[in-house]
């Protein structure tokens, strides 16, 4: 469903990318860009769960911080359907630039949450074998 090179982009808000969260229906945000890649899932180097991780999110600081390549950066063309709404002037009055987005920032931040605690517990057992 990649976006015709003589159309304009559409413009999807958080929550409608939010449902595209299953394995037969992948969304994801990069750098303000959404992308369908729910046809790339088996074919990620990285394996299928670092996508479904993300499905339905802002993918964007995973996606920098493993450092893709450019061919990477180039494959992404081929998934785009469109841009995230940007904030509106309402939201900006009130104090919240984000507010539009807060969908996507809050399930990413609790993802990270998630991890971290079994990991936590992970290593101080592991310190307490390797001690004791």
């Amino acid at each position: 469903m990649s976006v015709p090179a003589d159309s304009p982009p559409k413009t999807f808000v958080a929550d409608e990318i939010a449902t595209h969260n299953t394995r037969k229906d992948i969304w994801i945000v990069i750098n303000g860009r959404v992308y369908d890649v729910t046809r790339f899932l088996e074919e990620h180097p990285g394996g299928e769960e670092v996508i479904l991780e993300y499905a339905g999110r802002d993918a964007t600081e995973a996606f920098e911080d493993i450092g893709h390549s450019d061919d990477a950066r180039d494959m992404l063309k081929d998934f785009f359907i469109g841009n995230l709404k940007a904030p509106t002037a309402a939201t900006q009055a009130g104090g919240d630039a984000d507010a539009d987005h807060a969908h996507l920032r809050t399930k990413q931040n609790s993802s990270s949450w998630g991890l971290l605690v079994p990991v936590a517990v992970a290593v101080a057992f592991v310190a307490y074998k390797l001690y004791a």
